[in-house]
């Protein structure tokens, strides 16, 4: 978990720089403001079709959700179980 988290932290504001970088390389003409704006666009867009993506796959993974979840709770391991382990 903790190595996702490290990808993303040096993915996204790697991203932004490269967009931003890239515009400005691409496009003199445009203002400092206005490649921002298409960089902070381009990758909030990336982050919502990973986003998507990463619910898909999720979903596809249950059979039925009401199922899973209520095996879930039965072992154990529901929201309020898990808030207690860790108090």
């Amino acid at each position: 978990m903790l190595l996702t988290l490290a990808w993303g932290a040096l993915f996204f504001p790697g991203l932004f720089a490269l967009c931003t970088w890239a515009l400005r390389r691409s496009r003199p003409g445009w203002s400092r403001t206005d490649c921002v704006m298409i960089s902070t666009r381009l990758v909030s867009s990336v982050h919502a079709v990973l986003a998507t993506g990463s619910g898909i796959v999720i979903i596809r993974s249950c059979d039925d959700v009401i199922t899973d979840r209520a095996f879930g709770e039965t072992l154990g391991i529901s929201l309020l179980a898990a808030s207690s382990w860790q108090n």
